[in-house]
């Protein structure tokens, strides 16, 4: 399976942009989805996360309130909502299934990265 990440692009502080993640080939029962972000220089980061079946949503604290996530994990479908943006938030997002049961704000939980899409914040 691959994962392809879309939507980043140039805006504005205050702005707001979409990220999706589709994923191609056979689909499987995972432990749900997730959107990391690295930023240069920086260690790749948490954003959020979205359990088997959406049930349940999972923010890091610079994201809450600000980033809203959806999808179907049953199609591998992601969604990231982006509102308020900030400078702080420039970084490459990419998509990840979460093949492990343990924390979903640890990167090692999850495996099939896709290709991230990068997202500029400007002040």
């Amino acid at each position: 399976v691959q994962l392809q990440a879309f939507g980043g692009g140039l805006v504005q502080a205050g702005g707001s942009l979409r990220l999706s993640c589709a994923a191609s080939g056979r689909t499987f029962t995972t432990y749900g989805m997730a959107w990391f972000r690295q930023a240069p220089g920086k260690e790749r980061e948490f954003v959020a996360a979205i359990s088997r079946g959406s049930a349940t949503t999972y923010y890091a604290d610079s994201v809450k309130g600000r980033f809203t996530i959806s999808g179907d994990t049953a199609k591998m479908t992601l969604n990231l909502q982006m509102n308020s943006l900030k400078p702080e938030d420039t970084a490459v997002y990419c998509c990840a299934l979460k093949m492990g049961n343990g924390n979903y704000d640890y990167w090692r939980e999850y495996g099939y990265w896709g290709q991230g899409t990068l997202v500029t914040v400007s002040s």
